[in-house]
């Protein structure tokens, strides 16, 4: 599914109304999207009392549509209009045609009136403000606005319906005004918009729907950034024929662990493992291979030389070199730390890699945190290769501040996909997966479960036995992201979000699995 800015939806509407979709027509099909979704989220409009703020643009003669829909189904409507529409809109004639009770907020005093709407009604409607860059809101709007807010805080039972977005969210950052009041409801029009899915505009939309307007597909087609579904994954995923044997789904070769950060090499192997890589290799430090031993029975061990207990000699590149042939991916940096014989190891490993090697890369972690201290990292690195930065290691890739990345994350993350020439996995709530040709996908998910230690551990390893098995770093970081976000949806709805940790998602992830292939 599509994810527009705000200019890439003014384009989508100019288009629209080149095939004989002019804006009067879309406007019309909204209002009915609208007053459907408002009727099956409440279970039935009748007898509702329903206040619909109405604002100057499109956005409010999208609400004036759904007012006279929601008024013909029984429901109780008052229009309150923030600014005087014009006599001759038909929307408005209609509406006043219907008999539906109007007000303007420039002849009620003190909105006093509005005040005492409010006390009465059970859904508010937001239909001031819709896709647009962000303004600051003042005068009637901002009043307005205060006063639901202050209306929800005395009632929480009182429901707040935003039309296409909250007003005061900008549509392309996620900004919000300090005005912009939480909706309970967000039904965005045509297609979602990237303010959406980021922070802290995020947490204000609260349920998304998406409503057609009847848009044709065609017209978004060279839209580059997409939200990550379930058809997508399921098209995407491997298939697994009955004549198959572990060489079938790819062999994934995991350089992870030092002596602090044991638990993640165990997390990095079975993420490859639970979504079906047919052989994972472990290549860690020589005296933790033991230990880990215990825990992974499935895969199978390259001990390293070691500089000192648990941490990897500089020298080991070469062992690893020799070995590397023989796998499809290397994942690479899952608690590998920064000690500085390990760091060189990585340099060597990667930066140095024989022609003749060509494997593809997953890097995370402290394979990063290495890569940001070598000048011109990118250049050196010829490899298919999959970075995962958090925002602190993204912020040390990149040079920008965690401010800076968190402001524009789908702008941060394409941007250095382009710089390095590598697919850019972005983690975090809603995380980007960017392409070096532009391409973005953004996850749906954002489970504060997932905030805990191991989980981006999982994720690589999740990746890496996608790759394996056939798929495009691009197709595989994507389908990873969805697969890693669903199975914490699941262990989140069994256990809740507190006390959720990283080892959770392991079962949960064949389960995913079979739970969309399933249908």
């Amino acid at each position: 599914m599509k994810i527009v800015t705000t200019d890439e939806m003014k384009e989508l509407e100019r288009g629209a109304a080149e095939i004989g979709l002019p804006p009067e027509v879309l406007m019309e099909n909204a209002g009915l999207a609208i007053a459907q979704e408002v009727s099956g989220w409440l279970g039935s409009a009748a007898r509702r009392q329903i206040l619909l703020l109405v604002g100057p643009g499109n956005n409010g003669g999208d609400g004036l549509v759904a007012a006279r829909h929601l008024h013909d189904w029984g429901a109780r409507v008052h229009v309150y209009l923030c600014t005087q529409r014009r006599g001759d809109d038909p929307n408005y004639m209609i509406v006043r045609q219907r008999g539906i009770t109007c007000t303007i907020a420039s002849e009620d005093q003190n909105l006093a009136n509005l005040g005492s709407i409010l006390s009465s009604s059970d859904v508010v409607i937001d239909a001031l403000f819709g896709t647009g860059k962000l303004r600051p809101l003042e005068g009637t709007f901002k009043e307005v606005l205060t006063r639901v807010r202050e209306a929800k805080e005395k009632r929480p039972g009182l429901k707040v319906i935003a039309v296409d977005l909250p007003s005061g969210l900008d549509a392309d950052t996620g900004a919000t005004d300090p005005s912009c009041v939480a909706a309970d409801l967000t039904i965005t029009l045509g297609y979602p918009k990237i303010g959406l899915f980021s922070f802290p505009g995020r947490d204000l939309v609260g349920q998304l729907v998406i409503a057609d307007i009847g848009i044709p597909p065609h017209l978004g087609q060279d839209i580059v950034t997409e939200l990550i579904t379930e058809d997508y994954v399921v098209a995407m995923l491997p298939q697994r024929p009955r004549s198959a044997h572990k060489g079938t789904f790819g062999r994934v070769l995991v350089c992870a662990g030092s002596l602090h950060y044991i638990g993640a090499a165990y997390l990095a192997c079975e993420g490859a493992i639970r979504v079906g890589a047919g052989l994972v290799t472990l290549a860690v430090a020589r005296s933790l291979q033991p230990i880990l031993a215990t825990k992974l029975t499935e895969v199978t061990y390259l001990p390293l030389p070691e500089s000192e207990p648990g941490f990897i000699d500089s020298e080991a590149s070469k062992v690893l070199h020799e070995w590397l042939a023989d796998y499809d991916v290397l994942l690479m940096g899952c608690g590998l730390s920064q000690h500085l014989q390990v760091m060189e190891f990585i340099r060597n490993s990667l930066l140095n890699m024989p022609p003749s090697l060509s494997p593809a890369l997953v890097l995370d972690a402290d394979v990063l945190n290495t890569l940001a201290q070598t000048p011109g990292w990118w250049q050196r690195l010829s490899q298919d290769a999959i970075l995962t930065p958090h925002p602190g290691e993204m912020a040390r890739l990149s040079g920008l501040t965690i401010e800076e990345i968190r402001r524009d994350r789908l702008k941060v993350a394409r941007d250095e996909a382009a710089l390095w020439g590598k697919t850019v996995v972005l983690k975090g709530a809603h995380t980007i997966v960017a392409s070096p040709d532009g391409e973005a996908k953004i996850s749906s998910v954002a489970n504060p479960g997932l905030a805990s230690a191991g989980t981006g551990d999982v994720l690589s390893g999740v990746i890496a036995g996608l790759i394996a098995q056939g798929l495009s770093p691009f197709a595989a970081a994507s389908c990873g992201v969805y697969l890693h976000g669903a199975a914490g949806e699941m262990v989140r709805a069994e256990l809740g979000d507190v006390g959720m940790v990283a080892s959770d998602l392991l079962l949960a992830l064949p389960r995913t699995i079979k739970k969309i292939k399933g249908g």
